[in-house]
């Protein structure tokens, strides 16, 4: 007859029992390590969202603001992919109209916002132009995408209080939607032919780059405060 199987547990030796606590707690801390450890680093995802001074109106596409500005952040160690989305001829109105369409090609992280020439130089009313740059504030915000703003200046040609009323708009945008506020970004470009190309209005390849180095401090800033960390590698 064969004996039913004892009820009895089977008894490990203290060698076996150590060594079972010794793997399990192991496994618990390549798990938490496994928890705790950032995800693969991706490079962050920057939309410079405008009109022909980001399109890069009468120069070369590596001349233009994005591939500059990406230049300049991977220089000074960030690991980032700058997006092409100016237009030429964009008003706050179109840029507008656009802005949906131009996230598909999301996700984006940063959107540098780079609006508002056209209005000004086509005489827009200054309200209309403050509820567009508002709303693409608000809906990018509302995305998860953290607006720089960029500051543009009106002429006198619309008169002292068109001018006052149009150059009002950036600062109160930038401080209502706490957005980093690059002050006039065609300053020190504006009026000197050696900056600017045929046409005399857009930069040049000079004139970006005076751009670039007005605006890269505001961008690393904000890169800095979303955890980014410079490379080893920076030149």
């Amino acid at each position: 007859m064969i004996d039913a199987p004892s009820s009895t547990p089977l008894v490990r030796s203290p060698y076996g029992a150590f060594r079972y606590l010794l793997q399990a707690a192991l496994a618990a801390l390549a798990l938490l390590a496994l928890a705790l450890a950032p995800a693969r680093a991706q490079p962050i995802r920057i939309l410079a969202f405008g009109d022909s001074l980001t399109a890069g109106a009468g120069i070369a596409a590596e001349d233009s603001l994005p591939a500059q500005l990406k230049r300049r952040l991977s220089a000074d160690g960030f690991d980032v992919e700058v997006v092409q989305g100016g237009v030429s001829g964009d008003t706050t109105t179109t840029g507008l109209a656009r802005l949906d369409y131009t996230l598909g090609a999301g996700p984006f992280d940063i959107a540098v916002v780079e609006l508002g020439a056209n209005d000004m130089l086509n005489g827009h009313d200054p309200k209309t132009t403050r509820a567009n740059l508002d709303q693409i504030l608000a809906v990018l915000q509302q995305k998860g995408v953290r607006p720089i703003l960029t500051a543009m200046a009106s002429s006198t040609n619309h008169g002292q209080a068109y001018k006052r009323d149009f150059d009002s708009i950036y600062p109160d945008l930038a401080a209502k939607h706490q957005a980093p506020l690059v002050p006039f970004i065609l300053e020190g470009v504006w009026g000197k032919p050696a900056l600017l190309i045929w046409d005399g209005v857009h930069p040049n390849a000079a004139g970006v780059t005076k751009i670039v180095n007005k605006l890269a401090p505001y961008v690393e800033k904000t890169l800095v405060s979303m955890g980014a960390r410079k490379s080893s590698r920076a030149q």
